[in-house]
């Protein structure tokens, strides 16, 4: 049984690396963070495709939460100030604009910085919940 959150992210795609680099120097995430391409996703209950949508944080009991939420999850997991700042991205109407910019970002990560050709979402990829 797991003890800790475990964050899920993209590791063929340098935005979301970066990102993640960034998150782990100054939020310092309580959760195990891994790659969807080595992440045991089927025991995670998630399927690939969900994994290469979006961002995922999945809780010890198995609760999926994914994009958005799954970095309201992250910050949370610190407390302080960011741990308020992962709060209110949970509440609406914060809730409904993090999404967005969560999905807007996610289509076009590989035109950030950092990002690749190996960064553009699959084609047909969604929001495959399980």
């Amino acid at each position: 049984m797991r003890t800790q959150p475990v964050l899920v992210y993209d590791g063929d795609c340098g935005f979301c690396t970066a990102s993640l680099a960034l998150a782990r120097k100054w939020i310092e995430p309580r959760c195990e963070v891994v790659a969807q391409q080595h992440a045991p996703l089927d025991e995670l209950g998630v399927t690939t495709r969900r994994a290469a949508y979006e961002a995922l944080w999945v809780t010890p009991d198995g609760t999926v939460y994914g994009g958005a939420q799954a970095v309201a999850r992250l910050l949370s997991s610190r407390g302080g100030g960011w741990g308020v700042l992962g709060a209110l991205l949970r509440l609406p109407p914060m809730r409904w604009i993090a999404h967005g910019v969560y999905r807007l970002v996610a289509r076009n990560r590989h035109r950030l910085p950092g990002g690749t050709a190996a960064c553009a979402l699959p084609v047909g990829a969604g929001p495959d919940r399980r």
